[in-house]
């Protein structure tokens, strides 16, 4: 895939993953699948924080798909926090026999994040008129 065709689907994808970070880590954690989202044993404080943070970096993965290319650095600190994130978590999952669900809940998904945010981030930055 070319960075026209990446930068066709980048700002979808912001939006996408935005709107999962605002209205779905909640239910998941709470409802959905508790153990393959949430940490045992449940921490009120550790659930309000995690919202807090994804559901604001959600807002701002959404503003930066006007134009992704000024908000690179977001873009950035959202897949290499999701790396990061997901590979403590990891290693914490294979340690804690209590929390082996979260290999097929959060920790795939933040992966998936990272990965896809990194697919479609322009590889080839565009160099500036030599007139300019």
């Amino acid at each position: 895939m070319d960075d026209a065709v990446r930068a066709k689907y980048l700002p979808i994808a912001l939006v996408v993953v935005g709107l999962i970070f605002i209205f779905a880590i909640y239910p998941m954690m709470m409802w959905v699948w508790p153990s393959g989202w949430g940490w045992t044993p449940r921490q009120p404080e550790y659930e309000q924080m995690i919202m807090g943070i994804y559901a604001t970096l959600g807002v701002f993965l959404i503003r930066a798909a006007k134009d992704p290319t000024a908000n690179a650095s977001l873009i950035w600190f959202t897949i290499w926090s999701s790396l990061v994130h997901a590979t403590i978590m990891l290693f914490q999952a294979l340690y804690d026999r209590t929390e082996r669900a979260n290999l097929l809940g959060d920790i795939p998904a933040l992966f998936l994040v990272a990965l896809v945010l990194w697919y479609l981030m322009p590889k080839h930055h565009f160099k500036k008129s030599e007139n300019t």
